[in-house]
């Protein structure tokens, strides 16, 4: 690929692939203990690792419930949503030679279960926020067979401690990536309703959005005055996440989009299959590693991930 200049990327910086094999590949989190970097193969019902180290992938567990977006929560295990259990769960296989063994957290709202959470990130204070887009149970190949059965699709917030599951963002239509602003006052929500989650598409008066949208965060429990911030085009925004400068990094058909907060779009990042999400991670946290399609991607940046350079001034 053709160097770009960009003050978001490293000098010389080029896009490489580094492997290969997936169906749909989602859902990355990097591993410090590992020193690697994991992620779903959703309709495979697998999640994958690769290793920074050897430069090797690998499959990390199989039959895992159609797992999909994942984060650390503030003791490093991982946080990661399944459509398969319609639950968000935790998963403390971070160390060298542990295996995949979730517990869930949290799967009803009410009587109610959820749809098929997507996406999730760990607040400062252990709140564990997550959207629920109903495609893994509108979608064979993502998840089982199921119904919307609280007539709706939000953005949760779940205190674990008082185990209250909250709605904290109702007027987005497919809520689907979603990360916290630097200081967390900012709460961004991709909405990815130009793609709806039911192929037959019942519901044609409903929106079909694909833009990022900004709520504030009031009291860290609540989301505020959302917004519209900018509409990703071509395609629409599947994964997000948030640099330490403030900055929006987004998945779009094109490949990767970043925005600055006000919504002036900075860089514009090709890559050669349709790209689902991204993460920051390797030894210094500067690699963008993107998971698009059949393979994951990285490239250098001057970039670090908001939350992880948070959790190393704690």
């Amino acid at each position: 690929m053709t160097e770009i200049d960009s003050p978001l990327l490293a000098p010389g910086a080029r896009l490489e692939k580094v492997a290969t094999g997936a169906t749909w590949a989602e859902g990355p989190v990097w591993i410090p203990r590992r020193r690697a970097l994991r992620f779903s193969d959703i309709p495979a019902d697998r999640i994958l690792e690769y290793s920074e180290e050897t430069g090797q992938l690998s499959v990390f567990s199989t039959g895992v419930e159609f797992t999909n977006g994942r984060t650390l929560d503030l003791e490093g295990n991982v946080v990661e949503c399944s459509h398969g259990r319609r639950a968000v769960q935790r998963d403390t296989a971070v160390g060298p030679g542990d295996v995949h063994s979730p517990t869930t957290l949290v799967d009803r709202f009410g009587e109610h279960r959820l749809n098929s959470p997507n996406d999730v990130v760990v607040a400062a204070d252990g709140a564990i926020w997550f959207t629920d887009p109903s495609y893994g149970i509108k979608r064979p190949v993502e998840g089982h067979p199921g119904r919307e059965e609280y007539g709706d699709r939000y953005v949760f917030r779940y205190d674990e401690v008082a185990g209250t599951l909250t709605p904290v963002v109702i007027d987005v239509e497919a809520p689907n990536g979603l990360a916290f602003s630097p200081d967390q006052s900012l709460l961004y929500v991709a909405d990815s309703s130009l793609a709806p989650a039911d192929p037959a598409d019942p519901f044609p008066h409903r929106p079909h959005g694909h833009g990022i949208h900004v709520y504030d965060v009031v009291e860290g429990r609540h989301a505020k005055n959302g917004r519209l911030l900018v509409e990703v085009s071509p395609g629409l925004p599947d994964g997000i996440r948030v640099d330490a400068r403030g900055n929006i990094w987004s998945s779009s058909l094109s490949g990767v989009q970043v925005f600055s907060p006000t919504g002036e779009r900075l860089l514009d990042l090709p890559v050669p299959e349709r790209t689902a999400n991204l993460c920051f991670g390797g030894e210094d946290g500067r690699t963008l590693y993107i998971v698009a399609s059949s393979s994951l991607y990285r490239i250098r940046t001057t970039a670090q991930d908001a939350s992880t350079v948070a959790r190393s001034r704690s």
